[in-house]
């Protein structure tokens, strides 16, 4: 089995990376320890810059692929996810933190539900800035998650940010869901 030369550019490798290191990230953080938590957020830094430089390097070096989009969603929700799911079980979230956190999450599967949904009619549905802002905002509140318990004063911070992130992603879903319901609705079809 060949490996698709789309899979060997280097924005797809970056891309590639990120998602290999969400379960490493993951773990990290579960890991108790503060020292693998410190790695965990470098890692999660790193992670976080992929997800801007693997598009900014597509671009530049003209190496767009229908493949490298459709990876770096799944990417940036498996990270968001991992995170979010990792995060309460170590009750680095509160009982009312899951609030914005089960936002997040029906947000982002209910997009990429709706993206394959049209996707199969030919629908192209494209990511608005504020949603690129909305992923910017869901990475810093987690770098932030992550951490504050080793930073004093962090974490009022981070729980802020996390309740704007999902503000952010509430409203870029309604804002999905009213471009794209003639389709849903059957009028466009």
């Amino acid at each position: 089995m060949q490996i698709p030369s789309q899979l060997m550019t280097l924005p797809n490798q970056l891309t590639l990376s990120r998602i290999v290191a969400v379960p490493v990230i993951c773990l990290f953080v579960a890991s108790g320890w503060e020292w693998l938590r410190w790695i965990a957020l470098l890692l999660y830094i790193a992670a976080a810059i992929t997800d801007w430089l693997d598009g900014f390097l597509a671009r530049r070096m003209k190496l767009n692929s229908a493949l490298g989009k459709m990876l770096d969603p799944i990417a940036d929700k498996l990270l968001v996810g991992g995170l979010l799911v990792t995060l309460a079980w170590t009750r680095d979230l509160g009982a009312l933190d899951l609030i914005p956190a089960i936002a997040i999450l029906m947000r982002e599967m209910f997009i990429a539900g709706l993206r394959e949904y049209l996707g199969k009619q030919a629908i192209e549905v494209p990511v608005s800035l504020l949603a690129k802002w909305k992923t910017t905002a869901q990475l810093v509140a987690l770098g932030l998650l992550i951490a504050a318990p080793m930073l004093v004063g962090l974490i009022g911070i981070a729980h802020f940010v996390l309740w704007i992130a999902a503000a952010m992603t509430i409203w870029t879903g309604w804002e999905y869901l009213r471009a794209t319901w003639p389709y849903l609705a059957g009028n466009e079809l």
